[in-house]
């Protein structure tokens, strides 16, 4: 039963409703609080049981993933990002999430504080960021909607990361139909922090004042994570309110004054940034997590905007805000922190031993709810979804390889330059000339071309690989085999680039989870993650879902579990890169090239063949070649390493020969069995190019035999004339031309 009577109107089922809520949620509420809630403590439930803060629609498969490794500091929703040891007394902090649907409706502020939020995920518990990745994927990029979210979207990351002087080091940008309405923004921030000196986001000491620094508060955001909780429509664009207003400048200073509160005193409890459902979400969440409870007092919370009532005070949404609890009899050296930064701050709680949250206005009771009913893993409600495989399933298995006509080597060269024009293969420098990738940085390799970002870490001698990948198609296609080929990417990813994957963070992009079809598409996909990431050693330290990127029941994105994944390199390693270093090099392939075109961007974009299967997979080849590419970069054998993925074979080769204006010679024997077609653009996982110098030859095929690595020794690093199996495909100045003034002529 309650313990006392807020003041306020009573709330109506159908006022529950209209937030989101669902009739038997309104009376769970009802159960919990043992009276009819107010309309200010149904707005609070409203926001904490939205699928975006409760994910009361996925828990029960998310805590399937593999949490545990040797390495990990904090498990999956332990703390507010993944935390690893990378020795040497550091920890790797690092988080994914997701800002779609406020990217759809205004996507320069969309973008920019999903940078900004991510980036304070890290910051609160004490990590300093040093890089940020981004996975962006839009409509057609001939539509003129598409191009204005496009524009919006990358002004907003980079004028924001640049600006907050946290270098956006890596990413992909994809352009499908699918996400006409639904654009997917996802950002990703990693930083360093010392071991044993982080910060959790816990309220504890009775009696302990309860801090708000940072901007001031303002409508904007209210009801932001509802609004992430529903499907967009036309009339999403009367939601702008819920869209947020960020800012850089602020961000840094808060960035500092939190490090330095953290590095410089004993005064601090807990710490916790505040994203979605603002103040409401940090207050409540610290509250539970130490099962204590809180005072709060809305009118004494710093405001921009005159006369903002008790729920829109808690459900605020406005950006570069902390909650941090001091320890009493600190106040003082925590205010002249503040002050030294130029700060807005004030005490606006203090924390207490009833395991409630309450929150008064001008001196009244408001709201009075128990912190545990709030929360993810306490009275928060948790749904067994019905899932049924999906009706398209039955046309992905009409398709038969034979209905396809195979290309010639004739017209083999111009099916190759339309691949490099694509915008999901072509150079994606429009993009990422708007980000700084150097800014605070120093002794930064992120610039060399490589399958991964690699960041050194400053003072030491080791550098952090890192990288996003997720081939949607491939989900859609086939959701357990989507799920394991998109790690198994970013684990090649990094691997090429020379390091041992540790983690991975995962930002989960669907449709509406009321949907059967829709959520089969979740739960294998899980499962696919889960079982990947056991085999590759990659714990998920947490991440985010995002359910609802759909405008009707037909209408749904491809299933997009993007994975991001750190790595290591230790003193010695090498940062192996993807381009060719001399003609006369030979050039390899590990693994094996099959008659297989599924999914291919040939077959779905060239041949415009809408359903077809995932590539061909297996996880324990696709393991097997890890470990033997890393032990073939350690032991010094080769001179690049390339992965094939997007365009296939030929596109992974031109890749390797633009950075150094080389060339090749491929004379393959085992493509004689094969379709042309499949052989030069097929996308059947588990290959990667290498090129190893003349005098290593020897010890590199040793090493496969030694192995049982499938490999075929397939031409040379040439200058001049490219040619393919004795076929001219012309010189690489076409190809490279394309590739590089593709996706800045249809966007400029």
């Amino acid at each position: 039963m309650s313990q006392s009577q807020p003041i306020g109107i009573l709330a109506t089922v159908e006022q529950a409703k209209q937030l989101g809520l669902r009739e038997d949620e309104f009376e769970k509420i009802k159960e919990i609080l043992g009276r009819t809630p107010t309309f200010t403590e149904m707005s609070v439930y409203s926001v904490m049981w939205s699928e975006h803060c409760s994910y009361k629609n996925s828990i029960v498969w998310l805590k399937t993933l593999p949490k545990e490794g040797e390495k990990m500091l904090a498990k999956a929703g332990e703390e507010n990002a993944g935390l690893i040891d990378i020795g040497d007394g550091l920890a790797c902090c690092f988080k994914i999430e997701s800002h779609n649907h406020p990217s759809a409706i205004e996507p320069y502020q969309g973008a920019a504080t999903g940078v900004g939020g991510i980036n304070r995920d890290i910051f609160s518990m004490g990590a300093r960021p040093i890089a940020q990745l981004n996975s962006l994927r839009f409509g057609n990029i001939e539509n003129e909607r598409t191009k204005w979210l496009v524009r919006g979207v990358v002004k907003g990351i980079g004028n924001y990361g640049n600006a907050f002087g946290i270098p956006t080091v890596g990413g992909e940008v994809y352009f499908d139909d699918c996400y006409q309405i639904n654009p997917l923004v996802n950002a990703m921030s990693v930083g360093i922090a010392k071991v044993g000196k982080t910060v959790s986001a816990i309220s504890e000491g009775l009696g302990n004042p309860v801090y708000i620094f940072g901007s001031a508060t303002g409508k904007d955001g209210i009801h932001g994570a509802a609004f992430a909780s529903k499907d967009i429509t036309e009339d999403s664009a009367k939601d702008l309110p819920s869209v947020q207003v960020g800012d850089p400048f602020w961000e840094k200073l808060i960035l500092e004054a939190s490090l330095e509160l953290l590095e410089q005193t004993d005064a601090v409890v807990g710490m916790q940034d505040m994203g979605a459902a603002g103040i409401t979400c940090s207050t409540s969440e610290m509250s539970a997590k130490s099962g204590t409870g809180m005072d709060v007092w809305l009118d004494k919370v710093p405001m921009r905007q005159a006369g903002m009532k008790d729920w829109e005070i808690l459900l605020s949404e406005s950006q570069e805000r902390m909650l941090v609890i001091v320890k009493k009899g600190h106040e003082e050296e925590v205010e002249a922190i503040f002050k030294k930064w130029d700060l807005t701050y004030a005490i606006i709680g203090v924390v207490t031993d009833t395991a409630r949250v309450k929150y008064f206005m001008n001196g009244e009771l408001r709201a009075d709810i128990p912190g545990e009913s709030l929360v993810l893993g306490g009275g928060a409600p948790v749904y067994h979804r019905e899932y049924s495989e999906p009706k398209y399933f039955k046309e992905i298995e009409k398709f038969g390889l034979n209905q396809v006509e195979d290309c010639t080597w004739a017209e083999a060269p111009a099916i190759a330059k339309y691949l490099m024009g694509h915008p999901n293969i072509a150079s994606k420098r429009w993009v990422y000339n708007q980000y700084d990738s150097m800014v605070g940085t120093i002794n930064q390799t992120t610039n060399a071309p490589s399958d991964a970002a690699v960041v050194k870490v400053k003072g030491t001698d080791k550098s952090i690989a890192m990288t996003v990948d997720c081939n949607s198609r491939y989900v859609y296609a086939n959701p357990f085999v989507g799920g394991q080929i998109a790690v198994s990417e970013a684990a090649r990813n990094l691997v090429c680039s020379g390091a041992q994957p540790a983690a991975i963070t995962n930002c989960l992009n669907f449709g509406n989870p009321y949907n059967p079809e829709v959520y089969y598409q979740f739960v294998h996909a899980i499962k696919g993650l889960g079982e990947a990431c056991k085999k590759f050693d990659t714990p998920v330290t947490g991440g985010n879902v995002s359910f609802y990127n759909q405008s009707s029941d037909e209408n749904a994105v491809f299933p997009t579990p993007t994975i991001g994944m750190v790595g290591l390199l230790d003193a010695g390693q090498k940062h192996m890169t993807l381009n060719f270093k001399n003609a006369g090099d030979a050039i390899y392939l590990m693994g094996e090239s099959r008659n297989d075109l599924g999914c291919s961007h040939y077959l779905s974009h060239f041949r415009k063949v809408a359903q077809s299967p995932a590539p061909y997979f297996n996880l324990d080849e696709e393991h097997l070649l890890h470990q033997t590419v890393l032990k073939a970069i350690g032991s010094g054998l080769i001179q690049s390493a390339h992965d094939i993925s997007e365009g296939g074979l030929m596109t992974c080769l031109l890749e390797s020969a633009m950075p150094n204006n080389l060339s090749f010679d491929i004379d393959s024997e085992k493509a004689k069995a094969l379709r042309v077609d499949a052989f030069l653009f097929g996308e059947a996982q588990g290959r990667v190019v290498v090129s190893v110098a003349a005098n290593q030859i020897e010890n590199f095929e040793a090493l496969l035999v030694q192995t049982e690595m499938p490999f075929e020794k397939i031409g040379m690093v040439t200058e001049g004339e490219i040619k393919v199996n004795g076929n001219s495909f012309g010189s690489l100045t076409q190809y490279k031309h394309t590739f590089e003034t593709a996706l800045e002529e249809q966007l400029a």
